[in-house]
């Protein structure tokens, strides 16, 4: 289900909020390190879990501790009200 585009005001405020997140490519982009590949891969395993239950779904890669992450809204053609949704979730995770 595609959310609703945020505005250029209402992506700035997500990232003021989110200051680790960058708008690059469409969609809001974030790597992560982590001590070693099963830290990684845990937190991999977390945000599929928060990806699947609000069925919105990242592009990512991993490589050793390290883990990239763009996130956008293709139904919607951009950065969505999904995606706010999605990065608080995600970040939650770090707390």
């Amino acid at each position: 289900m595609s959310g609703t585009l945020l505005t250029e005001d209402e992506i700035a405020e997500l990232l003021e909020a989110h200051p680790e997140w960058t708008n690059e490519d469409g969609g809001l982009r974030r790597s992560f390190e982590f001590s070693d590949f099963t830290a990684a891969f845990g937190f991999m395993t977390k945000v599929a879990l928060v990806s699947e239950k609000l069925f919105h779904h990242p592009e990512w890669s991993n490589v050793y501790n390290q883990v990239d992450i763009l996130i956008t809204d293709h139904d919607a053609g951009g950065i969505s009200t999904n995606d706010r949704e999605w990065l608080a979730r995600v970040d939650r995770l770090l707390s």
